[in-house]
């Protein structure tokens, strides 16, 4: 089955119910949202009431919450010393929200070193996950996102992926792929099952629990991390398809993040008609400013 969302607004007046109503609108079946600003630490309060009428409306709307994901706040940064100790606590904080609100998985950005170096920089988000599993008892389960590499970010690659896994131990630790960063990091997805290979010999492709859907604005390589819309970028349609309908990644979430059009228009809904379809709309973009 395919699952095939997008990101979604989490709002204080409506909350998960908000976001599932957004989520429909698109005609997704899955989505993904930020417990509150990415940027910043105001986070309202979860409405027990809102959360319930939430589940009620994915349920009958055939949305299995386990494919539903949570994103974690940028400013949380476990490599960085200084912060080190606030990015445990809020990450804790985090984790205690996608539990209250019924959802199984976090994705987070591993960090930046921020001149400390790679060895460094891994090391601290080692104890700093290690610190956040031993102060939870969820079933949460955080994945680490594929980074594009650009300035000091540690998850370029997968040996540096898998060492954080591998010194962590935990068995709520996977990864969430993202296709634009991978490929500005340097991995070619043309042949994405050559991928998914060294994937598995690397890490191991159980570990993949979600896949982040964007093309990409840069040529491989570039480490710049700047998201196009799809079919509209690098990567290109029918490879991010193929993507998408890989067999073995079928019961895996993909959400898009793609940019909205003119800053102002969503194309979510556009772009999940587009892949259901498997057919590139070149005009795309054009109707969905002329909506």
């Amino acid at each position: 089955m395919l699952y095939i969302g997008s990101h979604v607004g989490f709002t204080k007046n409506e909350q998960l119910l908000g976001s599932v109503k957004e989520a429909l609108s698109y005609g997704s079946n899955t989505f993904m949202f930020y417990t509150g600003a990415p940027q910043n630490t105001a986070r309202s309060v979860i409405d027990d009431d809102l959360t319930k009428k939430a589940f009620e409306l994915m349920k009958d709307n055939n949305i299995d919450s386990s494919k539903v994901i949570v994103h974690a706040p940028y400013i949380i940064n476990l490599c960085n010393e200084e912060k080190f100790d606030f990015s445990c606590s809020f990450l804790i904080e985090e984790v205690k929200r996608v539990e209250k609100l019924g959802i199984k998985y976090l994705v987070l950005h591993p960090g930046s070193h921020v001149g400390l170096g790679i060895d460094k920089g891994i090391s601290n988000i080692i104890l700093g996950l290690k610190k956040v599993f031993e102060s939870t008892d969820s079933d949460v389960t955080i994945l680490l996102e594929t980074m594009a590499g650009k300035g000091t970010e540690i998850g370029r690659n997968l040996e540096e992926i898998n060492t954080i896994i591998t010194g962590v131990n935990n068995k709520k630790l996977g990864v969430c792929l993202d296709t634009c960063h991978l490929h500005d990091s340097g991995y070619d997805l043309k042949d994405f099952d050559s991928f998914l290979d060294e994937f598995n010999h690397v890490i191991g492709i159980n570990k993949i629990k979600c896949i982040h859907i964007n093309d990409s604005k840069n040529i491989i390589g570039s480490h710049k991390d700047r998201h196009e819309n799809i079919g509209f970028g690098n990567i290109g349609f029918d490879t991010l398809i193929n993507i998408i309908y890989n067999e073995r990644l079928k019961e895996i979430p993909k959400i898009l993040e793609t940019p909205y059009v003119d800053r102002e228009y969503p194309p979510y809904k556009y772009e999940i008609e587009m892949i259901k379809k498997k057919e590139f709309n070149k005009n795309l973009i054009n109707e969905i400013k002329n909506q």
